[in-house]
């Protein structure tokens, strides 16, 4: 699988949660690399995602918004179940 195709995949599945009425999207939980942070890497819960964009999504960080690429994604949750990773 392409690169590519994994951000798509990701976004899609986002999209998913976000639109699809049978998903609560403050159930969803994204990780992603951060590098400074413990590990290299953090997590936001749906509840703090602002914005998909076609290209990143934008979330709440303290007092300020933060976009975050989707191919530093790495892990989607959902319920505390994995649902995508890479």
């Amino acid at each position: 699988m392409r690169t590519g195709d994994l951000m798509r995949k990701s976004h899609q599945i986002l999209l998913k949660f976000r639109f699809d009425q049978r998903y609560s999207f403050d159930k969803v939980r994204v990780c992603y690399v951060n590098r400074g942070a413990p590990g290299d890497r953090s997590c936001v819960d749906g509840n703090r995602i602002l914005t998909l964009d076609a290209y990143y999504m934008e979330i709440v960080t303290g007092n300020k918004t933060t976009c975050i690429p989707y191919h530093r994604i790495r892990q989607i949750l959902y319920e505390n179940s994995v649902v995508w990773e890479r």
